[in-house]
């Protein structure tokens, strides 16, 4: 299945004003080329101009496509001029059902941000159908949510494969470090999600169900416990150190189990995953776990109240806000999956990156995402509807990221 070769643009970037936006096409315009024809898209045809006119000679003459995120029959012609619509345009329940519509009835492959596991579950429900009819690829969660996550579990069973060592039985990603602040974006779709669930017992049963986002759920096994339930604190006894919750591995693991079912349980039929974070060794270990389990919850439950709303609503940062310059190349993160194959071999993968997770290293992974479904046609696998960024693009983007100083690499443990 090649991509759209015959429309205006290869790439409409929708929501370039946001915080987030800017800075996927500021990395667009470094690293597209100028055979990529691109256009910026939002409400505010005047910011869109400013953005436009910050990002250099590179950009100096990219349209602009005037658009709300209300207008559903803008949001369709914006979709039928381009390859790929990419959208920065959140929360996506509340602002996205527009767009990733639009792109399914046009044939238009479709990129977004999205953390919002019910979300992808009305896009499963409501136009993947149309999706794989049309031939659009529909690829959620292409940043931090859930990149690493996504791609490093495909990396790490197709290094199984290959070795003859059947598919993964167990799998953990360890957060071994982080650097970098939580998006106003991030904590608006936190915000929706439990909003929603506290109106809706469906939204309610989806967000419980670690295979809620599974499109052949009779066909998945129950859940364990130790998949239904938040991880308490735990000591590895191998290394000593002391494990946490991690706060995407709520929605990181049912993508990755929604990957695993799309591809025909291609990880693992009976793959147990989860991911934690690495707190270290010291006495003071346990206390950070206990304090970050118990700090999680509290805030969920406190977005699902309004009384406790609005007091965390002055203190939690705001959409379209986020980090300095300075305070963005700080930023890194490395991640390790170690995984237990069903003949008894073992792997680790390290994903890394010398970048702000949520905003600098986001902002890459989703410009080679728009570009990768853009420019790489017919060596995309073959496959459309509601995808996720391993089923959809797989090595190919891999390949892209490490050109761009991402560390993906799986090593058989002896």
């Amino acid at each position: 299945m090649g991509g759209v070769t015959d429309r205006e643009f290869d790439i409409v970037l929708y929501g370039a004003t946001g915080f987030v936006g800017a800075l996927v096409a500021a990395h667009l315009a470094q690293a597209a080329g100028p055979g990529v024809r691109i256009a910026l898209a939002g409400r505010s045809g005047e910011r869109l101009r400013a953005v436009r006119d910050g990002l250099g000679e590179p950009a100096g003459e990219w349209p602009l496509l005037e658009v709300d995120a209300t207008d559903a029959a803008g949001l369709r012609a914006a979709a039928a001029r381009t390859t790929v619509l990419a959208t920065t345009v959140g929360p996506y329940l509340r602002h996205g059902k527009a767009a990733v519509r639009a792109a399914a009835e046009e044939g238009t492959h479709y990129a977004d941000l999205t953390g919002e596991a019910l979300f992808v579950r009305w896009s499963l429900d409501e136009v993947a159908a149309r999706a794989r009819e049309t031939g659009a690829r529909i690829v959620h969660s292409c940043g931090f949510d859930s990149i690493p996550s996504d791609l490093g579990v495909q990396a790490t069973a197709q290094r199984a494969a290959r070795d003859g060592e059947g598919t993964l039985r167990e799998a953990t990603l360890v957060v071994r470090s982080l650097r970098g602040g939580i998006s106003g974006g991030t904590v608006d779709s936190l915000r929706r999600q439990a909003i929603e669930a506290q109106r809706d017992p469906r939204a309610r049963g989806v967000l419980r169900d670690p295979y809620g986002l599974s499109p052949r759920r009779a066909e998945e096994p129950e859940p364990l416990m130790s998949h239904a339930r938040s991880l308490p604190v735990e000591r590895d006894a191998a290394t000593g150190t002391w494990l946490g919750p991690f706060v995407m591995a709520s929605y990181n693991t049912r993508l990755v189990r929604l990957s695993n079912a799309l591809t025909g349980w291609s990880h693992g039929r009976g793959l147990r995953y989860r991911e934690v974070t690495d707190l270290g060794t010291g006495p003071a270990a346990p206390l950070r776990a206990a304090g970050m389990t118990a700090g999680l919850g509290a805030l969920y439950v406190g977005l699902s109240w309004a009384p406790t709303r609005a007091v965390l609503d002055r203190i939690l940062p705001r959409p379209g806000e986020g980090p300095s310059a300075a305070q963005r190349a700080a930023g890194r993160f490395r991640m390790e999956i170690g995984a237990t194959t069903t003949t008894g071999a073992r792997y680790r993968t390290t994903v890394a990156a010398p970048y702000d997770p949520g905003y600098g290293g986001t902002a890459i992974m989703f410009g080679q995402v728009a570009l990768c479904l853009a420019l790489d046609g017919d060596r995309l696998p073959d496959r459309s509807g509601v995808l996720t960024p391993a089923t959809a693009m797989g090595t190919l983007l891999a390949d892209r990221l490490r050109a761009h100083g991402f560390t993906l690499e799986t090593e058989r443990v002896e």
